[in-house]
């Protein structure tokens, strides 16, 4: 119960190396044997699926690591931007913080926004100039900038002194100076070092026990589990305690766990300063305070920033609804995302008309990993175009503006320049990284941001770094033009042909394969022009008693384009949806008959 105890958050931009200081960590620290299967694996702590696929961390994660008598307890948390709702509900529960930068990249938005909330803290930060054996690193000019971000964002002076590493994450080695040469004997242990030396130990407050809820777990047996920093007092199990939301009524610590390693170890008490989760309470929610009844004043709550993007969902209602998923009515859908908002702080949900829901978030991505996971789990439903969340403030409309950051290698210049005119951005910076890249910094509104990444790692062969971080709210700009070409639609219902998919190819690309089903007004296709064409893909080639079926298979087509969720969602315009299903993903028009579309087109312009 005496043990020094430390709680560090690890906190970067997306991709500079936070996943893989971590895994070095719990390597070299012994966590695991060395037989244990963990020892050849990377991204340890991610261990969603999404996470692992996509390469980013999503869900905030604690575990452990003894050394020099000193339990120090990592807070693994996301680094891209439509995420920062974890990082804002879980910094609270650290002493001090670990800033990794990217060593060639440098500072970049997100660096800004995680540093901002670590200092408003009072956060000790170490920072580590990561992945240094990079071809073009410069981290003498990279830690110049985050002096330069210190002097921006500091709230006092003693902030302005702070430890400066260098490390190669993937090699697990860190140097108190810049090296000479790398790898050799080098280790994990100065870093280590310079934690138990510089951040501040767990304050033990006296007084009766309280706790802010920062997450929540789920346990077949258990049911929901409370995660949090022991504010003030000691834990025991069995102890009594109340929850602001519920002062009436009294819970009982059933299970009571602390971290050690990646697992998870029971105990029977607990002292302050320590990260601990416990079963009992119900349906305790993120945000609340779990205290002993001798004293029921609340701490203070998580705020979390406002969401940006909406979308609307609701059941599938295409001809091929309910033939997949096995959660399709609106009640279902409905019982999930509330679920979803118990852990999800940056969601908010919205039932509207015709059992549909209008989902907001922090971004295209934070919705769409939602949209992703519900699709595993067997969820079936459809979804409209992303659209930015506007205000109303003295009678003027107001809508969210970004910063955004891209690093490009040279060839790819006129794409950007070219891409980010169409979308009216303002230039901020441009400059020579190095020899071979450079950096544009714009200024635009959200909405011109839609479906951008997507674009925009397809034009540059998905070498772009881009990054983005919401900078405040400004007056609505001037209309957006239209970022897509046309849709090939199809006007039958039936089996796409291979005869018929190439009459499409000779208009643009196609989505589909021969063989696959489609119906009336399901998106097949883009067109090469702007306007949107009817065409029959389930259409064969006539054959004579001269021409045998064979002849049909000489045709070559193009492989079909298949677009991710994300992808999917930005390629969507607003008179149509995505029909999202466990085993696949349809674009359609929401009107499926191709003389309703026209009606009501002829009407719109009326």
């Amino acid at each position: 119960m005496n043990e020094k105890i430390i709680n560090v958050a690890v906190i970067a931009h997306v991709d500079h190396g936070k996943t893989t200081l971590v895994d070095a960590l719990l390597k070299q620290t012994h966590v695991f044997r060395d037989n244990e299967e963990e020892m050849n694996q990377t991204q340890i702590m991610d261990s969603n699926t999404l996470e692992r696929e996509r390469g980013i961390t999503i869900l905030a994660k604690v575990c452990s690591i003894r050394y020099k008598n000193t339990k120090i307890n990592i807070i693994d948390t996301p680094g891209h931007a439509d995420f920062s709702g974890e990082v804002e509900r879980t910094l609270g529960m650290a002493d001090g913080a670990l800033l990794i930068v990217d060593a060639q990249e440098g500072p970049m938005p997100q660096t800004r926004f995680v540093l901002k909330k670590a200092l408003a803290l009072g956060l000790k930060i170490i920072v580590v100039i990561n992945k240094i054996d990079k071809k073009f690193a410069r981290p003498e000019e990279t830690l110049s900038r985050v002096d330069s971000l210190f002097l921006e964002l500091a709230n006092k002076d003693s902030q302005l002194e702070f430890p400066v590493l260098y490390s190669v994450g993937k090699l697990g080695a860190v140097y108190t100076t810049l090296p000479e040469i790398l790898g050799g004997s080098a280790d994990i242990f100065p870093l280590l070092d310079t934690i138990v030396s510089t951040v501040p130990a767990a304050t033990r407050n006296s007084g009766p026990f309280k706790m802010v809820v920062t997450s929540l777990e789920y346990d077949n047996h258990l049911g929901r589990i409370a995660v949090g920093k022991i504010h003030s007092g000691v834990i025991q199990k069995s102890m009594k305690v109340v929850i602001s939301g519920n002062l009436k009524k009294l819970f009982s610590i059933e299970k009571l766990f602390v971290y050690q390693g990646l697992k998870k170890k029971e105990v029977d008490s607990a002292d302050g300063g320590e990260i601990v989760s416990f079963s009992g309470l119900g349906n305790v929610k993120i945000g609340e305070t779990v205290c002993d009844p001798a004293d029921t004043t609340p701490l203070p709550s998580i705020s979390v920033g406002e969401p940006t993007i909406h979308i609307t969902i609701g059941p599938n209602t295409s001809p091929f609804a309910g033939r997949v998923g096995k959660f399709v009515t609106s009640r279902q859908i409905e019982e999930r995302l509330l679920a979803e908002l118990e852990s999800n702080l940056s969601l908010h949900v919205e039932k509207i008309s015709s059992g549909k829901f209008k989902l907001s978030g922090r971004g295209e991505l934070h919705l769409s990993v939602l949209l992703e996971t519900m699709r595993r789990e067997d969820y079936e439903m459809e979804a409209g175009k992303p659209e930015v969340i506007t205000k109303v403030v003295d009678g003027k409309t107001i809508e969210p503006v970004e910063e955004v950051s891209i690093v490009i290698p040279n060839e790819f210049i006129g794409v950007i320049t070219e891409e980010f005119g169409r979308r009216y951005a303002n230039i901020i910076k441009m400059g020579p990284i190095n020899a071979e890249e450079v950096e544009f910094v714009y200024k635009m509104p959200t909405r011109a941001l839609i479906g951008l990444r997507s674009l925009l790692l397809t034009a540059t062969k998905g070498t772009v770094v881009y990054s983005s971080q919401i900078t405040g709210y400004e007056k609505m700009g001037r209309t957006i033009p239209k970022m897509r070409r046309g849709a090939l639609i199809a006007n039958e219902s039936g089996v796409a042909l291979t005869y018929g998919l190439e009459n499409a190819q000779g208009r643009g690309i196609t989505f589909i394969d021969p063989g696959e089903k489609v119906y009336e007004g399901m998106i097949v296709g883009m067109n090469a022009k702007d306007e949107d064409i009817a065409i029959n893909v389930c259409k064969g080639k006539k054959l004579t008693n001269m021409r045998s079926k064979i002849s049909d298979g000489v045709i070559q087509l193009t492989p079909a384009t298949k677009y991710s969720l994300e992808q999917s969602l930005d390629f969507l315009e607003k008179d149509e949806l995505l029909e999202i299903t466990p085993s696949s993903l349809r674009i359609r028009k929401k009107l499926l008959n191709e003389i309703e579309r026209k009606r009501f087109s002829r009407k719109e312009k009326q």
